[in-house]
């Protein structure tokens, strides 16, 4: 394996006395957020877990994100930067009873594993501090290596399939124009990346359906509640269209995940954490869908992914609508309002 080259420069912009830059703040107000968010969630996990390989897991990525907060909290206290209120005790409840089978835990860590990544590989190029740099570095490589532990689990355990298995090809060949039919005259059959990437946001959305059907059982806040349900609907018409792809096309696709869910009607987490969570989630959706489109060339899957990108971002929006209302949201670092304070004199 190639092994780069050293280029030996020294730079004064890259040391910890350098002012936090405007994407340091906003991926490290982010991150924090979101592990505050995982590490109340988890230690519920944690006090129903009976297997001991998924408990071991579920141990790991709770201790990650204990972990990747007391990195942040020490940049933020030498920056005199407040510490994010997050989530804490009151939005999680311990002792309340089963809502997951053990199987669900290690699905949705897989997907929350793979929420973190994104996160962390596109803050990596935009961050120059060393601290900062090493730090969102760290994540990466220890949210990697989570994830190989979960997809051991996962194989080995017959939670899941591989993605379909496809022909190799016998020749390099070159695309004609219908290549970018989709609706009339001849429709290619799907190239490798469109069916990643429909494979990748179904299992994406039986773990996000399952959650939200729990999340829905559960809420207190009928507004809430209602619109759990309603994202709960959307996710499962978007799953049968983005399954009816695969199995049109006789490539299999990975199930629903509902069963995985108990019948308990006691919330172990507040309202305002479940909500924040199904937000944050269905936000991941609009980029992966982003994602998804950007590599599929068939003029039907950008229909598909367009009428969920539409759907999902009314949920967003009605969703942060609702948590605002409450006084829940907390604002990011922003910019200054130069406007104000020109008014000011």
């Amino acid at each position: 394996m190639y092994t780069l080259k050293p280029i030996k420069l020294t730079s004064s912009k890259t040391n910890t006395t350098e002012p936090l830059t405007s994407s340091e703040m906003g991926k490290l107000w982010a991150t924090y957020m979101g592990n505050s968010m995982a590490k109340c969630i988890l230690s519920y996990f944690l006090q129903h877990v009976e297997d001991e390989d998924i408990k071991t897991l579920v141990e790991n990525a709770y201790n990650l994100s204990v972990d990747f907060m007391e990195i942040i909290t020490g940049i933020f206290e030498k920056e005199n930067f407040p510490i994010p209120k997050g989530f804490g005790k009151e939005d999680v409840n311990p002792s309340a009873p089963r809502l997951f089978q053990d199987e669900f835990y290690v699905h949705y860590l897989k997907y929350t594993a793979k929420a973190g990544t994104s996160i962390y590989t596109v803050a990596y190029p935009l961050v120059y501090r060393n601290d900062v740099k090493e730090f969102f570095n760290y994540c990466l490589d220890s949210t990697k290596a989570l994830m190989d532990q979960i997809k051991e689990i996962l194989l080995n355990k017959g939670f899941i399939i591989k993605p379909p298995i496809i022909p190799v090809p016998e020749k390099v060949e070159f695309v004609h124009k219908d290549f970018l039919n989709g609706f009339l005259g001849h429709v290619r059959p799907m190239q490798a990346l469109e069916i990643i990437h429909l494979y990748d946001n179904i299992e994406n959305g039986v773990a996000s359906k399952a959650l939200i059907m729990a999340f829905a059982q559960v809420a207190k806040n009928e507004k809430i509640r209602d619109l759990f349900e309603r994202g709960r609907n959307l996710t499962h018409s978007n799953l049968e269209r983005y399954m009816k792809k695969l199995h049109d096309e006789n490539l299999p696709s990975p199930s629903f995940l509902d069963h995985l869910v108990t019948t308990s009607t006691f919330s172990p987490f507040s309202d305002k954490i479940m909500l924040y969570h199904k937000m944050d989630m269905f936000s991941m959706k609009m980029r992966a869908f982003g994602n998804a489109v950007a590599v599929s060339a068939r003029h039907d899957f950008g229909l598909l992914y367009s009428r969920s990108l539409i759907n999902i971002q009314g949920f967003v929006e009605d969703a942060a609508e609702i948590y605002i209302e409450n006084g829940w949201m907390e604002k990011p670092p922003y910019a200054a309002d130069r406007g104000n304070i020109a008014s000011d004199k």
